[in-house]
């Protein structure tokens, strides 16, 4: 399985379609329509995050962090292999902006994530806290489950945002 589930690294780049989980500093870098979905367990100070291409694996099994559709059980499935509780779960999503906008016909793959990514959340019961979607720009996130899951956002055009 693609992904990384280390939980020695002091910090780890989550790169298109992986995915991470532990208590480790996580980044994720150039979000345009994709998607961070982030589930963090307060109690346990640790979390997941997934950086998510597409909104269906359409069967599929490889990279399972690159949709929407795996992405959520596979993550949820790895914080309770490490004691997490579903109940403790909250998630997050980043990202999901409109980068083809001048562009005509259904290019509009960020609403369609932002749409899936929820939809997976409901499915398995893990409620939605946050979200900072959509729009036209790129953004590069960190997120720290040891500091009360801390997500610094930065925006393409040099704006930084803390949630």
């Amino acid at each position: 399985m693609s992904g990384y589930t280390r939980d020695t690294a002091d910090k780890i780049n989550v790169g298109i379609g992986e995915f991470s989980v532990g208590s480790m500093t996580m980044t994720s870098i150039g979000l345009g329509s994709c998607i961070a979905l982030i589930i963090h367990d307060d109690y346990l100070k640790i979390g997941a995050v997934a950086h998510i291409m597409l909104p269906e694996s359409k069967g599929r099994d490889e990279r399972p962090g690159k949709f929407a559709d795996t992405a959520v059980p596979l993550l949820k499935t790895e914080l309770i292999k490490r004691g997490s509780k579903p109940r403790s779960l909250q998630a997050t999503i980043i990202g999901g902006a409109r980068m083809f906008e001048k562009f005509r016909g259904d290019l509009d793959i960020g609403s369609r994530n932002i749409e899936a990514v929820s939809q997976a959340l409901k499915v398995h019961c893990i409620p939605l806290v946050t979200e900072e979607t959509g729009g036209t720009s790129g953004r590069s996130i960190t997120y720290i489950p040891t500091n009360g899951g801390t997500i610094t956002i930065k925006q393409a055009n040099g704006e930084w945002k803390e949630l």
